[in-house]
């Protein structure tokens, strides 16, 4: 298959450089007995036997305010014949805040040390599966946890510096110590400097922050359920998506040094992120998709669509600014929520993964380049790719919604809108809810929905909805979702597993030792049988009418009009389901309610949804042309609310 246009920038320079890389890599890194350049890295060297040890590197920050600059522990595990044979190896590095306090994994694993403080058990497969395959794995605590000095800013620079002062490291540009006080050097003299990030959510977001200050040697990321631009963690336009901010996440994750020194840091957290949900200079400050010009690193994608923690928003941007400026990407999208692909498709993963570090960090010729783009999980554990994403044709659509036989059950289509609908907030009440009432009369919501589709109808990509409301209070919130109409078998994502369920059987990715076992916890797909699913979700305070950073009071009685984002997805309405778009006022337990309890009025002719479609307005006006049986008014199930519980970005899943 020729390689999409988008990818060409990228490919030209790079296949003179990856050919060259290959052959210079059989000779370094290739077993003695391999002829020619190689395509797969093999386990040719000891686990057992790897070395492991502890560098503390400077990060030319004092985020603690001691005086001395902050030094980050650094734990690497890596080949120790190659080490003996002056040869140098690529690097693995997962930099996270959650190594001694919370646990990486589906196991919630912590690092282990022995007598000497070198790493015994690093969290996660990485090490136990790559260092028998000639790379180093590095393991690095983010300032202000573990071993590590400083206090922790949530995402901002002390976050991000942790770990590029150690690519620094690793090429030769910053400073290493043998101890975390004392005097005596470290240098990274067994790398080549050529080093990957990978990591979940918190982790994955680092890996995000430092790709996107252009750092050299970072060669590529692999970004999991990870966070793009802070703010939108924790805010969608105005609207509260957590009742905390930063400084609780902070302390969370705080060591016991950086509690007793960090005072000064919490209260700047406190004060930069304010519970209004204005924009300050604390979010520019975290902010990586206004940075992706910088990105020199390859960047590989994986998010759940359904997932409810670090919200898609957050990979649709980034996958957004990351295309626009040339950067060779992957991706792959799940039906879970806030899983690790270890857990919901692991030997595929792992495969995946190998191949990719291979190509990227060894320059192997293995042609992973020229594979489809994108891994979609369509239903579950069945998946399908596109060349590109979102694929070529992809078109944005403007559907209107019109008034119905029935107050608050509309239609929806091409042609524009008049009338009104109105509904009142009900804080109690989820999209789960609202779904289930998308064919009766309800006072919580104004529903639309198409004719039974007589094909299917691919959307992809992340779609706005603009509305135009009328508050009969100073305050209100709004939502808006697009939901599938018709029965589905599909992940449990509301489920505690977010879509898998852990088993007791394990399977084993690599060597073990005492101390470190590379045999993990089988896990399968947590289903559930639904009659329609919310697939898309965006929120917004009509507050923030006239800007995206700045909200305030509204006039009852007057209209505003507001665009909200909704979340990055790639879903298939099959032929004989309808297309709903709902809009209401608080999502339970996705966003926080306003102080009031207003009831607001839509003005229909200046609402409408702008949608992708795969064909555009054309493959939507077919799959609702012609007719089909009429659908049933019954209550259509889906999944229970979203779990109100306090969401961390990495928990142990």
């Amino acid at each position: 298959m020729p390689k999409p246009a988008r990818r060409m920038r990228f490919t030209t320079w790079r296949s003179l450089a990856t050919a060259v890389t290959a052959a210079l890599m059989a000779v370094f890194l290739a077993p003695a007995a391999a002829h020619g350049a190689p395509r797969e890295s093999t386990p040719a060297y000891s686990y057992e036997n790897a070395i492991r040890e502890a560098v503390w590197v400077d990060t030319g920050l004092d985020g603690d305010g001691d005086g001395k600059s902050d030094r980050v522990a650094v734990d690497i595990v890596r080949p120790r014949e190659l080490a003996q044979q002056g040869r140098k190896v690529p690097v693995i590095m997962d930099a996270s805040p959650y190594y001694s306090c919370c646990g990486r994994g589906n196991e919630s694993q912590l690092k282990t040390y022995d007598a000497n403080g070198d790493v015994v058990q690093m969290p996660l497969f990485y090490d136990n599966y790559f260092v028998p395959r000639g790379y180093a794995v590095v393991g690095v605590d983010l300032a202000g946890t573990n071993r590590s000095d400083g206090c922790v800013d949530v995402g901002g620079r002390s976050d991000v510096q942790s770990a590029k002062a150690v690519v620094d490291w690793l090429n030769g540009r910053a400073k290493g110590y043998t101890t975390r006080t004392g005097a005596d050097r470290a240098k990274a003299t067994w790398t080549n400097g050529r080093t990957g990030m990978i990591g979940k959510s918190w982790d994955g977001t680092i890996a995000n922050g430092v790709a996107a200050t252009g750092v050299k040697g970072l060669k590529t990321i692999v970004p999991i359920s990870a966070i793009s631009s802070w703010y939108d963690y924790y805010f969608a336009k105005g609207a509260p998506l957590y009742d905390s901010g930063p400084d609780w996440l902070s302390g969370y994750v705080d060591s016991p040094e950086a509690t007793a020194k960090c005072a000064a840091v919490q209260q700047k957290l406190v004060d930069g992120a304010p519970r209004t949900g204005d924009w300050t200079k604390f979010w520019t400050e975290r902010d990586y998709v206004k940075d992706a010009s910088k990105v020199r690193a390859s960047v590989f994608l994986v998010h759940g669509m359904q997932d409810l923690n670090v919200r898609t928003k957050n990979f649709g941007q980034w996958w957004s600014a990351l295309a626009k400026n040339g950067v060779e990407r992957k991706i792959w999208l799940s039906q879970t929520g806030h899983v690790d692909p270890f857990d919901f498709r692991r030997a595929a993963w792992v495969d995946t993964l190998h191949r990719w570090f291979d190509h990227e960090l060894l320059g192997y010729d293995n042609g992973i380049d020229d594979e489809p783009m994108a891994d979609i999980e369509r239903h579950p554990d069945q998946w399908v790719t596109s060349g590109v994403w979102p694929p070529r044709g992809t078109q944005t659509t403007t559907l209107r919604p019109g008034t119905g036989t029935q107050a608050g059950v509309g239609t929806l289509g091409l042609r524009t809108g008049s009338g009104t609908e109105a509904f009142t907030d009900d804080p109690q009440l989820s999209e789960t809810d609202w779904a289930a009432h998308i064919d009766r009369s309800t006072s919580e919501k104004a529903g639309f929905v198409t004719k039974p589709l007589t094909r299917d109808l691919r959307l992809s990509g992340s779609s706005k909805v603009i509305v135009t409301a009328t508050p009969t209070t100073s305050t209100a919130h709004l939502s808006a979702v697009l939901v599938d109409l018709g029965p589905d078998t599909i992940r449990d994502y509301a489920d505690g597993g977010e879509g898998i369920t852990t088993l007791t059987d394990r399977t084993c990715w690599g060597p073990s030792t005492t101390g470190d076992n590379s045999c993990y916890k089988v896990t399968q797909a947590k289903k559930t049988d639904v009659a329609a699913t919310v697939f898309s979700r965006g929120w917004a305070d009509l507050g923030n009418y006239a800007s995206d950073l700045k909200g305030g009071p509204l006039t009852p009685g007057k209209a505003y009009t507001i665009t909200l984002d909704l979340a990055a997805t790639d879903h298939v309405v099959p032929a004989g389901h309808r297309l709903a778009l709902i809009v209401a006022g608080t999502d339970k337990d996705l966003i926080d309610p306003p102080s009031t309890t207003p009831t607001l009025t839509l003005d229909l002719s200046r609402t409408s949804a702008h949608v992708p479609f795969v064909g555009g307005a054309g493959a939507f006006a077919r799959a609702t042309a012609g007719s089909t049986a009429a659908a049933s008014t019954a209550g259509l199930d889906g999944v229970r609310d979203p779990s109100s519980a306090l969401r961390v970005p990495g928990d142990s899943r």
